[in-house]
């Protein structure tokens, strides 16, 4: 006599069903590490706060450094001819503006500025210097 399935024996347990939560939010987390991110530091020797605007994309994020501080946003991970990430900032006192555009290397492109919160290009700077050049939309010179 040969035996048949029920579908009490073919049944899977419940909770294997729940396994697609854990690989979605493990895909979202991998979408956010392999974005090519660009970190901007401000020398810790710094006088004054320093605000700060991103311009990735057209998608905006304003801010703030204070002297040590810094600050991170990222790219695309397949940008097209029209990509853009802009990183403008200034000092209230000084009101001294700068502006860099940036072009990011997966997975990490480091820019440094200096006590005065100019940009670091010195010979022992760790800048990035083939990823900085200047602003494309804005008259300020970095």
């Amino acid at each position: 006599m040969e035996l048949l399935p029920t579908p009490a024996a073919t049944r899977r347990p419940w909770y294997l069903k729940l396994l697609w939560i854990p690989l979605l939010y493990g895909l979202l987390a991998y979408w956010q590490v392999a974005l090519p991110t660009v970190t901007v530091h401000y020398s810790a020797e710094g006088r004054e706060e320093l605000r700060y605007i991103w311009n990735v994309q057209d998608r905006i994020a304003k801010g703030g450094m204070l002297p040590g501080g810094g600050a991170t946003d990222h790219g695309a991970l397949f940008p097209d001819d029209e990509f853009f990430m802009e990183f403008s900032w200034w000092s209230k006192n000084t009101g001294r503006n700068h502006c860099i555009s940036i072009t990011p290397q997966w997975p990490h492109s480091a820019i440094y500025l200096n006590a005065e919160g100019d940009l670091d290009l010195g010979k022992t700077s760790a800048t990035d210097r083939r990823r900085v050049q200047e602003c494309h939309w804005d008259r300020a010179r970095p």
